[in-house]
């Protein structure tokens, strides 16, 4: 993992030289391996001072990588560098650094920190010796002490250019690595025979970029503006005074007429009446019961 990052860290120092030639390129390419076949793609604009990345690696067994970042100039040949890596198994790694570049070399450093809290740093250099030629040599060293350089030349003719580099670890094992970029049209550059050799093993590499201008963000006109005009407030006219000798005697305020509708009619189920049978009529008398007078009635 860690010569795949340096030499990631190497390719992009050597962007810097040519970034601000391109306004957005895309590339995909395929590697093949003795464990089976990878296939790449990336996409880069840049704008206002910044480029930007984004890229992945998808693996055979279904495995997906992926990269992200930005650089921005923060000053002439000062370039800042930032973003984040995650792996298939959804662990990241972020990493920044900056870039100081005057007379032909470009020096950069930077550090890399993982999921775990585990940081490793990066510092190395790109100097151009002569026309269309470069060398390169850079070191990450691990959280573990363990260190890796690397030391690569770039040697470019007519439309292509040819680059070889070596990795060497701590432990005195080596990693090289060799390929080719040209040209084949405007706007289009192609890899091939790209190869890296890892214990004895060969990996043979291939892509395509696409070089073109960076898309233009349609930015709809304004909506027109309407003006309203305001309109005054009506002022209230009064009457004009009833002339002299004159009574003015208001209208009589119109009638109001309520109309009611009538109810709708309420059924009342009839119900029986008792009427008692008359009893006979008896005359009684006058008489009297004890001290009281009792004249005649009837009962």
């Amino acid at each position: 993992m860690a010569s795949r990052t340096l030499i990631a860290a190497t390719g992009s120092l050597l962007l810097l030289f040519n970034a601000s030639a391109f306004a957005a390129w895309t590339g995909h390419g395929t590697a093949y391996t003795a464990h089976g076949t990878y296939n790449g793609a990336h996409y880069a604009s840049c704008g206002g001072g910044s480029c930007t990345h984004a890229g992945g690696v998808a693996g055979p067994y279904g495995g997906l990588a992926t990269n992200t970042g930005t650089v921005t100039r923060t000053a002439p040949g000062q370039f800042s560098n930032a973003g984040t890596a995650t792996g298939p198994n959804g662990r990241s790694v972020q990493h920044d650094g900056s870039t100081s570049c005057a007379g032909g070399t470009c020096s950069h450093s930077g550090d890399m920190t993982g999921s775990g809290g585990r940081s490793a740093t990066t510092d190395g250099s790109v100097t151009r010796e002569a026309p269309g030629q470069y060398t390169s040599s850079d070191s990450v060293t691990a959280a573990n002490g363990n260190t890796y350089n690397h030391s690569a030349s770039t040697a470019c003719a007519g439309n292509t250019c040819n680059r070889s580099g070596t990795v060497t670890g701590s432990n005195g094992g080596t990693v090289t690595h060799a390929g080719s970029a040209t040209q084949v049209s405007s706007g289009v550059v192609t890899t091939g025979g790209g190869t890296t050799v890892v214990h004895g093993g060969t990996v043979t590499t291939g892509s395509t970029v696409v070089v073109g201008a960076a898309p233009v963000a349609y930015v709809p006109p304004p909506p027109p503006v309407t003006v309203v005009a305001a309109v005054p407030p009506a002022t209230p006219v009064a009457p004009p005074p009833p002339p002299p000798g004159v009574v003015y005697v208001a209208p009589p305020a119109p009638a109001v007429v309520v109309t009611t509708k009538a109810p709708p009619p309420v059924y009342i189920a009839p119900r029986p009446v008792y009427v008692a049978a008359p009893r006979p009529v008896v005359w009684v008398p006058a008489h009297w019961v004890g001290r009281v007078y009792v004249p005649a009635h009837w009962a």
